[in-house]
């Protein structure tokens, strides 16, 4: 059940005077709301973004494909390990030879086993540059799951701002509903006893149905914000208490902001690491033009045994060989010369989308800060609004006691009075939102400078886990 919400309120109606005053928090506005689920203890933002860090599935998904990209340092690195292969056989043949009247049979029963060891010793630097290349694709993967976790974090508190304005903007629906009957109530007697037309309540009765048909709409939506946090942070939202956007985190000006986020911002970082793997992939593609150098070694025993009409022959080996091998290739039929052609043009496709990447992250950045400045003069402005429209409210009903406003006059005001508060809620949720977007757009946005009370995921672990491994198939977590 959702019990309460993060805005600070402006009040409604209820009959001749207001039914709402301002108070600290929107709170007590919703302090009976619409049951979703049986009342728990209270959930506040940081507890929904510890919940989202710690349970996301795309998050989670996104962290074990950075485990997967650990795997390529290992690989990198076999090429500097080498390789050994065992090998046995065990056989029989049997040859018949006609030769006058006789027919000799000779059975041989053919057998060993060896051991051969490859080690590389040159392959034109293929090896150095995938390992160098492997690392950058590995903090490339980093820096994507810090762009996750920031785009996660951002969506849950984005969705408990918004279970908490449209949990809000129900309520002053429904309380509207409830002002609309009374006003139709007082109406339909007045027209009772003359002192109005027929057309003022048929003015009244439009009014209730379409504030009725407000509140469904406000439930609705409700309904859909409630269902996003669920999939966002896993849990169905119960009492959320009141959040306050994030002053202190935000640089001191835009200039600063900027500055950041060219530094900070995982796009911007993981773009520079793709540059940096796209550079040596033209050189391990490249690499492939420069001679081979290697050595073999080998060891193999065979236990040879042969029969005939003669008698039984055993003949047992024992072999040893140490070879070094020099392979200069020629001419692969170009496709080594095109493979090279495209990955120079992968890397200046990599280099163009990390410049884009840095304009995009500057262009919102500016429009998240003109957002965030601009959302405390919409607070006010809202405010402002709100105050002038009760008085302007109050004022229509006693000008209509005494005849000088009509009914649509009085309708007209409350609709004002309350399209004024959901403006302001939303401007108090577009506040709170606003600076989890900032702070996401200059790429400071984490657990750790949230203070989120979680164990910090740190992807240094499985890399130091896996990063020296030579054999085993398992996984640090057991799989």
């Amino acid at each position: 059940m959702v019990r309460s919400v993060a805005f600070s309120p402006v009040g409604g109606l209820s009959g001749r005077r207001v039914l709402f005053s301002l108070t600290a928090s929107l709170a007590a506005l919703v302090a009976s709301c619409i049951a979703l689920s049986q009342p728990v203890s209270a959930e506040s933002i940081s507890g929904a973004l510890a919940r989202a860090y710690g349970s996301n599935p795309d998050l989670n998904a996104q962290r074990a494909s950075g485990r997967a990209t650990d795997e390529s340092l290992p690989t990198a690195l076999s090429g500097y390990r080498p390789t050994v292969t065992g090998t046995s056989d065990a056989g029989m043949n049997s040859l018949e030879t006609a030769s006058g009247t006789t027919s000799p049979t000779r059975v041989t029963q053919p057998r060993g086993f060896g051991l051969s060891v490859t080690q590389n010793l040159w392959n034109g630097n293929r090896t150095a540059n995938g390992v160098s290349r492997a690392e950058s694709q590995i903090l490339q993967a980093r820096e994507n799951i810090r762009l996750s976790e920031q785009n996660i974090l951002s969506s849950a508190a984005s969705s408990y701002m918004n279970v908490l304005r449209d949990t809000a903007i129900m309520n002053l629906r429904r309380n509207n509903v409830e002002v609309l009957e009374q006003q139709l109530r007082q109406t339909r007697d007045r027209f009772q006893v003359g002192e109005v037309t027929r057309t003022d309540v048929a003015q009244s009765e439009a009014s209730l149905a379409q504030g009725q048909a407000d509140a469904f709409t406000a439930q609705s939506t409700l309904l859909t914000s409630v269902a996003n946090f669920r999939q966002v942070i896993g849990i169905e939202p119960s009492n959320l208490q009141p959040a306050r956007p994030l002053d202190k985190l935000v640089p001191a000006n835009l200039n600063s902001a900027i500055a950041f986020s060219e530094t900070e911002h995982p796009a911007i970082l993981a773009a520079r690491h793709n540059v940096d793997a796209a550079a040596l992939n033209v050189k391990v593609v490249t690499g492939q033009l420069y001679p081979t150098l290697g050595v073999t070694g080998s060891v193999s025993r065979r236990f040879d045994v042969s029969s005939s009409s003669a008698g039984a022959n055993r003949v047992d080996t024992l072999g040893a060989s140490v070879i070094t091998s020099l392979s200069v290739p020629i001419y692969e039929g170009g496709a080594v010369y095109a493979g090279v052609r495209q990955a120079k043009e992968l890397l200046g496709q990599a280099q163009l989308q990390a410049d884009l990447q840095r304009v995009q992250i500057r262009s919102l950045v500016v429009s998240n800060w003109g957002a965030w400045v601009n959302s405390s003069a919409i607070i006010q402005a809202a405010q402002a609004q709100v105050r002038a429209a009760e008085i302007a409210l109050n004022g229509v009903r006693e000008e209509a006691k005494v005849g000088q406003r009509t009914t649509l006059d009085v309708l007209n005001a409350q609709q004002l009075l309350l399209n004024a508060r959901v403006q302001l809620v939303t401007a108090q949720r577009d506040r709170v939102v606003g600076s989890y977007a900032l702070l996401a757009a200059v790429g400071r946005l984490s657990a750790a400078t949230l203070g989120l009370q979680v164990v910090k995921y740190d992807p240094v672990v499985h890399f130091d886990n896996v990063k020296g491994r030579w054999i085993g198939t398992d996984t640090p977590d057991g799989r």
